[in-house]
Formats: structure tokens, sequence, C-alpha cells
């Protein structure tokens, strides 16, 4: 996409004939602005993700990792199925937790909806350190039905791809992987942390993967930055 081809967002938001009920001028002299930027951020997300296919191959994937799901044990070669591409999430549900993690679990719940969709386009594969047992029977408990879970045998795959802290606890972690003439490589992974986070918001990567913060992006609240997802609600 070629930025001297674009008609500036400006001109874009001027052609906009949304009007709301009750509107005053100053909310739609103020909402055209916002537009602008929209379409600009719009913009960016799609300059990014160009230069995010062009990155040139990623370092070949030459561990022995091992894995369990429903079918019984496979490598990281089984996790492709038929497809050239493979989406992985490292779920924080290892060993030493009783309950997975919440947020991991908030984001993987929007996922199940979605998985059949993203499964007709790339391989998409849910890993933890828990035994595929333990996933499922949670994956039951939530009610999904779409995710494929895989226990991570001997955790060498968390810990080569940076779902494993140094004190031995659990990091989410999303990374692509690509399979050209038989060769797995590492295509892109999320590397934002603690040491990219920007003062005073918690540290998230982009593009943000969960809907739930897209949601609430678009209230006035915004997100609450004391707030975090739940596996049960009380009240």
């Amino acid at each position: 996409m070629s930025a001297q081809s674009l008609v500036p967002a400006t001109e874009l938001a001027a052609r906009n004939t949304y009007r709301m009920p009750n509107e005053s001028t100053a909310y739609r002299t103020a909402r055209n602005a916002l537009l602008a930027e929209e379409i600009e951020l719009r913009r960016h997300i799609e300059r990014v993700a160009e230069l995010r296919r062009a990155l040139p191959p990623g370092g070949e994937a030459q561990g022995d990792y091992r894995f369990t799901g429903a079918h019984g044990a496979t490598d990281l070669a089984g996790l492709f199925g038929d497809k050239d591409t493979l989406v992985t999430y490292s779920w924080m549900y290892g060993p030493q937790r009783e309950r997975p993690c919440p947020m991991c679990t908030s984001l993987l719940s929007a996922w199940d909806g979605e998985a059949a969709d993203i499964e007709r386009n790339v391989a998409l594969a849910v890993i933890s350190r828990s035994p595929y047992e333990r996933m499922q029977a949670f994956a039951r408990e939530r009610g999904w039905h779409h995710l494929k879970l895989y226990g991570d045998t001997h955790g060498t795959f968390s810990r080569d791809y940076h779902a494993i802290a140094k004190d031995g606890s659990d990091i989410s972690a999303f990374n692509v992987f690509t399979r050209r003439d038989g060769v797995i490589r590492l295509f892109w992974a999320g590397e934002m942390g603690d040491e990219t986070s920007d003062p005073g918001q918690d540290p998230r990567g982009a593009p943000d993967l969960m809907p739930l913060w897209t949601v609430l992006d678009c209230t006035p609240e915004g997100r609450k930055p004391t707030w975090y997802p739940s596996l049960d609600y009380k009240d």
C-alpha cells in the first residue's frame, strides 16, 4: 500500500455522512477529527502487517519438541496438520497452577468461537505444560469445543519459545511458525512485555489479541488499570 496513492485521512473523514440523533456541532466536529485519526490507525496497522509479512526467514525450529493432544503424541510438524502456517498460544496453565490464568482464559474463550474460521486459513494450537487431560477437563468446564489443546510433554518448547520465566512460572507466548520445503521456522513472535510497556499501562502487545480490550477501548471508561478478567463472577 503506497502512502502516495492514499487520499488524506482528513479528506476521507470530511466525506463522512454519519449523523447521530441529537448530536451537537461540537460533537460532530470532534468526532470527525477522531475519525481521521482512526483512519490513520487503520493504515498504520496495515503498514505494520506489511512489515511483518516482509520479515526475512526466522530461525529454524530444531528442538525435539513433543506434545500430547486429543489423538495422542505428536511433534511440532504434527501441529501443522495440512497447513503451511501454524499459530501457537502458550496458555498459562503450568503444573504449579491450581487454576489457569484468567487473562489467558478470557482470550481463549473468545478464540474458541473463532477457531473454526482461523483454521480455514492456518493451523492453531493452544499449548501448556499441563497434561492434555487436565487441559481438556478445564475446556469442558469452560464450554470450549473448538480449540486444539496440547500438553508440552517435556516443557522444551515452552522453554525455548519464552513461555517460562526465569523463576519457572508461566508466561503467555504467541508464536507463528511456517513450514516451507519441509523446514519449520519461526515467522514472528510477540515480543512486548514489561521492558517495552508505557507508563501507566499494563504491559501488552500490539496488535492486541483480546477482543475484550478492543470493546472496552471504545467505551468512555476505557481499560480500568486495576481490573482484570476472572474465571468466575459471583456478583
